[in-house]
Order: structure tokens, then sequence, then C-alpha cells
């Protein structure tokens, strides 16, 4: 067989060229469905039964819109998965209920969608003609520094009413 040292490496170390980079940065978008389109809609022929993606960073956006309006306990599997932020609906526009929104989005982007990186946070908050709270989310900016992506933005209502 072999003398000497045996070698083993980690597919962590091959990395990517410069080619490589150059070229997925040009387009995120391929022909195969990489997911649902959410929320769930009938596909056309080219899709199947679901409409689905083929753009990578229409999936991710997708994802993160997931992720923020999921409450803990709405997914039976992973009872910690989202955002969690419908118990702060009332306290959005505070600086208390700001705070904890961001810190809740923060904890839930890095178990759940760490590629993402949020870097504005905004809330919003608007009333009806009458002085009556008509919706309540969040706007947030982020970053994908893997692709290269930067100042993506992504709108979330939490709660509407009127």
């Amino acid at each position: 067989m072999f003398s000497g040292e045996r070698r083993v490496y980690s597919f962590k170390s091959a990395g990517f060229t410069e080619q490589d980079v150059r070229d997925n940065r040009s387009t995120f978008t391929v022909n195969d469905p990489i997911g649902i389109v959410s929320p769930v809609q009938f596909g056309n022929d080219a899709d199947g039964l679901f409409a689905m993606h083929r753009n990578l960073l229409d999936q991710i956006k997708d994802n993160l819109k997931v992720l923020l309006r999921t409450n803990h306990g709405e997914r039976p599997p992973l009872y910690d998965f989202g955002a969690n932020l419908m118990p702060l609906a009332f306290d959005i526009g505070t600086d208390t209920g700001d705070t904890q929104a961001m810190s809740r989005i923060s904890k839930a982007l890095s178990k759940y969608l760490p590629l993402v990186q949020p870097s504005d946070y905004e809330p919003i908050v608007l009333y009806e003609d009458n002085g009556e709270l008509a919706k309540v989310g969040v706007r947030m900016t982020y970053d994908i520094p893997i692709l290269s992506v930067t100042d993506q933005k992504v709108d979330c209502i939490i709660y509407a009413a009127g």
C-alpha cells in the first residue's frame, strides 16, 4: 500500500477559485426549482403542482419572510422556529418593543438562517384615518455576505386590524 503518512483532507479547505466566485455572482437564477413559493399557490406546467422559486435571492427572501412571520409553537417539530414577533405586536414602535424585536430576529436568524446578516431595522406602525391602529410590522434591511449581496429589504406585517 502506502509508505509514510496517511493524509486526510477536509472539504472545507477546498474553497472556491476566483472564477467560481465571479461565475456565481453573475447569476442567481437556475432552471431547476429551488423551493416552493409561499404562500402556496398552484404552479404552471414547468413548476408542477405548486409554484416554485428558481432564483436563489427570491427563495432566501421568502424563507426570511416565513421566519419573521412564524411564532414559537406554530411549527410543531421545531417549537422555537420563528422570530416570535406576534407577542410584541402592540409594543413595536416603542424603544423596549423594538429592542426585543431586534433581539428575537437576531436570535432566529443566527439559528435558522445564518447566511442572512441584518443591517437595519425599522418598525412599521400605520394608522387608519380615524386614528385606529391598522398595521404593525417590521422592515428589515439585510446582507448576504456569502453571495456578495447587500441592501436587500423585506417587509413583514405581523398584525393588521381595521
